[in-house]
């Protein structure tokens, strides 16, 4: 932590800046959010696997779409553009 003393007759405005800017300059924000949201690299098959399996997904959704055998409750809401 940033340790700063109050001057002789300075405001607590101009100690609070002063803390503010020593406390950025020592980089501990910005470590503690690089530790907080790191994430594991995720290894080459396990991206290709789920990738896959979003493209299933995704090409049967369509299947049961254009076919009409999905059921409304579970048809996704497309916004559409007014026509101009």
């Amino acid at each position: 932590m940033a340790e700063v003393k109050r001057k002789k007759g300075e405001t607590f405005d101009a100690l609070l800046r002063r803390f503010q800017r020593r406390h950025q300059e020592s980089g501990k924000t910005i470590e503690l959010k690089r530790r907080r949201f790191h994430e594991k690299a995720v290894n080459r098959n396990k991206r290709r696997t789920s990738a896959l399996y979003r493209n299933q997904k995704k090409s049967t959704y369509t299947y049961l779409l254009k076919t009409g055998k999905l059921p409304p409750e579970d048809q996704k809401r497309v916004a559409r553009r007014p026509a101009a």
